[in-house]
């Protein structure tokens, strides 16, 4: 999201190591696909575009699945996270996040969000 009032730039964006666990547990192989997109690489950039940082926050927060089905349909829509990814490929992997769940309960992973808010020197 994207709001421009009064000479002030705000931005929240969803960050690189975005759903990267989750990722990982199923696509190992797969490297991330915006490693660029971290609050203090986009600060740097603002700075040098002559922006002053008004306000920057960055937040991990916990993603849990509590079914293997909601997974993978969660895998499937966002497929800029999970190039590749289907149950046929994965199988192996799923059958171990599903114990996973047996025994936790849950399978967790980390949503990562950043904000900067800017305005032009």
């Amino acid at each position: 999201m994207l709001i421009f009032t009064d000479g002030i730039f705000i931005t929240e964006q969803v960050g690189g190591d975005n759903d990267r666990d989750l990722v990982e547990m199923v696509l190992p192989e797969v490297p991330a696909p915006f490693p660029e997109l971290t609050l203090a690489i986009q600060k740097e950039k603002f700075e040098k575009a002559g922006f002053e940082i008004v306000r920057a926050e960055e937040a991990y927060r916990p993603i849990r699945f509590y079914d293997i089905g909601a997974f993978v349909w969660f895998a499937h829509i966002i497929e800029w996270e999970f190039p590749g990814f289907s149950v046929d490929k994965c199988f192996d992997k799923l059958l171990e996040m599903q114990e996973v769940i047996d025994k936790n309960g849950v399978v967790e992973g980390t949503i990562h969000r950043y904000l900067i808010v800017a305005k032009k020197k």
